[in-house]
């Protein structure tokens, strides 16, 4: 009989990729490759962070960006009708956003690393825009943190 593994608990936190890349770096003989893995994770109740890390395969990277998380988490405030408590803009590198609240029922009008923020965060009705130009996923997430976290208590 084969000695059992211990089975890994399941997390109370949901994660969420929402980058990956492949990135080289050039030594004598030729270029070594790695990847780059940008994971947002969050409780749905107020808990959420965004890390990236680097590994030699797709499944270390996304591991070591989950141990990374887990440490940098922040505690959004979210009103009794799933929204921010007011509207509020920010700027991180090259990207900018506003952040708007909603009523109940308006649901989450963001669009792409920033709505799974939202939904990793627990918030449930917001409307955001994204006022630069830039693409890059992982600034735009950093700029939904950087204006989650500069929300009042209230």
């Amino acid at each position: 009989m084969r000695p059992q593994r211990p089975r890994k608990e399941k997390s109370e936190y949901d994660q969420k990729l929402i980058d990956l890349r492949r990135v080289a770096r050039v030594v004598a003989g030729g270029r070594r490759f790695s990847f780059r893995a940008t994971l947002v994770i969050g409780n749905h109740k107020g808990l959420v962070a965004v890390a990236t890390a680097k590994g030699v395969d797709t499944a270390s990277a996304i591991e070591k960006a989950f141990r990374k998380a887990k440490k940098n988490l922040i505690s959004v405030p979210i009103t009794a009708s799933g929204s921010i408590p007011h509207q509020i803009e920010a700027k991180y590198a090259s990207s900018r956003i506003i952040m708007r609240p909603a009523k109940s029922g308006h649901g989450l009008r963001a669009g792409g690393s920033v709505r799974a923020v939202f939904d990793l965060a627990g918030i449930q009705n917001i409307s955001a825009k994204i006022l630069s130009r830039s693409t890059n996923k992982l600034n735009n997430a950093k700029v939904a943190l950087a204006a989650l976290q500069a929300l009042k208590r209230g």
